[in-house]
């Protein structure tokens, strides 16, 4: 994992913008919580958590917790970089029937 410092700040950027673009469209949920966390969670899903978004069910795989259900655009932002879902998923947030629900659901 060679994931330099430019790397994550890119698609931490990358997440931000993804992150305010949710919150608007559904004119619902908390952006603070989900901008204060995506440093964290970019830094995390680039260069330490072993995860594979080709076989996202992979036995020996990380598990990241998110307990704060607010802040789900960061996780939904982050899985969309990484590969685990894909950018047009992101406009189901707050969308009844979406993928990306008001909170994360555990198969992601």
């Amino acid at each position: 994992m060679s994931t330099s410092i430019e790397d994550i700040e890119e698609i931490a950027r990358k997440c931000r913008v993804e992150i305010v673009k949710m919150v608007y469209r559904a004119q619902a949920g908390h952006p603070g919580g989900s901008l204060s966390e995506i440093d964290l969670l970019a830094a995390l899903y680039s260069t330490r958590m072993r995860v594979r978004s080709d076989d996202p069910k992979w036995a020996d795989r990380d598990r990241f917790i998110l307990s704060k259900g607010h802040a789900s655009p960061g996780m939904y932002a982050i899985l969309a970089e990484m590969g685990f879902i894909s950018h047009e998923d992101l406009k189901s947030y707050r969308v009844l029937g979406g993928v990306c629900q008001g909170h994360v659901d555990m198969k992601w």
